[in-house]
């Protein structure tokens, strides 16, 4: 439960980074970047809100609603702006190992101010998928999609392959373009 706590989180700050939004508007935005995996309802969405405003992260300024009730526009603090480069700049593992995670690390990004910082993050990614890794083992050896029999294991790793080759490509090309 926590990890995605701070993935929302993430998502949030990194949202009204860019623009302050109503809480409609920050819900279809989320939903949009993580909602095919992890769907965002208001029982979650406006519990991290209230937290993070309450850390004095983001501010809540009530607005007319265009039709009847009112609407809360949300920006985010100095406070929340540091919090957010800071998430950036220093995500915890699991933000560089879980693909939905690093996707929307990924989407942020850009707001650190600085390539080498930006260098850094792109690094550790790097380095985890270069790492022997599988969705099934033997003991403690990798099983790779050609020692396997079932086809749709097979073709679990034969895809998990190809996305981690693009990738591969990918952060490679972005890195000699950083530095």
């Amino acid at each position: 439960m926590r990890q995605n706590v701070g993935m929302l989180e993430l998502a949030i700050l990194g949202f009204l980074y860019e623009a302050p939004l109503h809480g409609y508007e920050l819900r279809k935005r989320i939903t949009a970047l993580t909602g095919h995996v992890r769907p965002v309802g208001e029982s979650t969405l406006y519990p991290a809100i209230k937290r993070l405003e309450k850390a004095g992260l983001l501010a809540r300024e009530t607005q007319p609603g265009t039709a009847a009730a009112p609407r809360h526009m949300l920006t985010l603090t100095p406070a929340g702006r540091r919090d957010l480069l800071r998430r950036l700049a220093e995500p915890d593992r699991l933000d560089v190992t879980d693909e939905n995670r690093w996707f929307t690390l990924l989407a942020f990004l850009r707001h650190l101010p600085g390539r080498d910082e930006q260098a850094a993050v792109l690094r550790r990614r790097l380095t985890f998928l270069e790492e022997p890794a599988s969705f099934f083992y033997e003991g403690e050896r990798p099983v790779s999609a050609e020692e396997l029999d079932d086809p749709f294991r097979r073709g679990i790793l034969t895809i998990a392959r190809a996305t981690s080759a693009a990738e591969l490509k990918w952060l490679r090309a972005m890195l000699r373009s950083l530095e």
